[in-house]
């Protein structure tokens, strides 16, 4: 499998199906491609409804004919907009495709239903995009049941998890890899992921992207 960081919490997983997550590319000042140079895609998934993170979603789906998966509430919008859509809720999965999809609790806030998480597994790999949150003890409870190999982790503070919270999050999760995401798009989110390496050093393997740079597993 290959996970592609796109900046913010965008991310496109390519491997028996080509899976974005947040796909939040027009306006997205860190976003290295446009809605244009997206030609396939076989699922789109949506963590929760903020415009830096429904993103492109309804547009992507639209264009290559991609399943649109969120919670049930934004599932019925997109279903209303003619798009095929699978609506689930947390502590549910779901396969799609051959691709298993489970949704995980997020702290957070949003206008439509509860944000979520997503666990993707695909090609023997799982991949637990914790969506926005603050940290919570059960995330100890994901990586029991669902041992993610690599997590997608916010470290940009105010809006999300900030470092402090991220390094105990990893704690918790123990995975193989971690990226951090949802830093440094605008200057309220401005972090160092360096530091946030420095502070798990020992715990995994941090992969610092770029938007644009990719991890093979």
């Amino acid at each position: 499998m290959e996970i592609i960081y796109y900046g913010h919490a965008a991310f496109l997983l390519v491997g028996s199906k080509k899976v974005f997550i947040d796909p939040y590319l027009t306006d997205n000042p860190s976003a290295p491609i446009s809605l244009d140079d997206v030609d396939e895609c076989d699922i789109v998934i949506v963590t929760h409804d903020h415009g830096d993170h429904l993103g492109d979603s309804f547009d992507i789906c639209k264009k290559t004919g991609a399943v649109f998966v969120s919670q049930h509430e934004l599932a019925l919008i997109a279903q209303e907009k003619g798009l095929k859509a699978e609506g689930m809720n947390i502590g549910g999965t779901i396969d799609v495709g051959g691709i298993e999809i489970h949704m995980t609790l997020a702290l957070h806030t949003s206008a439509t239903g509860h944000p979520t998480g997503v666990i993707v597994t695909m090609n023997n790999h799982s991949v637990y995009h914790t969506g926005d949150t603050g940290i919570f003890s059960d995330m100890k409870l994901i990586a029991e049941m669902y041992k993610p190999d690599v997590a997608l982790i916010p470290i940009g503070d105010r809006y999300t998890m900030g470092i402090k919270e991220a390094v105990k999050a990893v704690e918790f999760i123990n995975p193989s890899y971690v990226i951090p995401m949802h830093y440094g798009t605008w200057p309220p989110i401005e972090v160092k992921p360096e530091e946030f390496m420095k502070a798990v050093e020992g715990m995994t393997k941090v992969v610092i992207l770029k938007p644009g740079e990719n991890l093979e597993l």
